[in-house]
């Protein structure tokens, strides 16, 4: 079974500028990342858009949408920021695709000592290959339904929601 990974953006793959004190965007930190965790299944990464989900609008969750509705692959991985990812996967949720989708992000960019990306990216991989159709957040070791999870911005974690 393959995998496809697409890249959003978020918080995840910024890069910080230490001369600017800034983060931004320049390529995904993705390609790297699954080298070093040795992934041996096959995947394909699409790096759709690099950017961060606070400016995604309606046409970038469309975009979004269409890449899951055209992969070849089953499983699918997407990699998101966290602040608007519950909207992309409720989004993703009502099109009923009957694939297998699971967002994740970082509360801390992968590149910073510290990050919780390559966990959340690890989890996100294995959800995605042992879940049943449906979409989820993979986040904080929790395996949430896409259709209700939703971010506590107190605690900076996701939560089961009401539907």
């Amino acid at each position: 079974m393959s995998l496809r990974i697409i890249a959003t953006g978020g918080t995840f793959d910024k890069h910080y500028d230490p001369l600017s004190g800034s983060l931004s965007f320049s390529q995904t930190h993705l390609t790297h990342m699954l080298r070093t965790a040795r992934v041996l299944e096959p995947f394909s990464l699409q790096v759709l858009m690099l950017m961060d989900s606070l400016d995604m609008t309606a046409a970038h969750r469309t975009q979004i949408l269409d890449a899951c509705h055209v992969s070849p692959e089953q499983s699918i991985v997407i990699i998101h920021g966290t602040d608007t990812m519950a909207q992309t996967a409720q989004v993703l949720a009502k099109a009923g695709l009957g694939a297998t989708i699971v967002l994740t992000g970082a509360m801390v960019p992968a590149e910073v000592v510290d990050s919780d990306a390559s966990f959340n990216l690890g989890f996100a991989v294995a959800a995605a290959r042992l879940s049943a159709p449906g979409v989820y957040i993979a986040m904080n070791g929790r395996l949430l339904a896409g259709d209700t999870a939703q971010k506590n911005r107190s605690l900076g974690i996701f939560e089961s929601g009401a539907r």
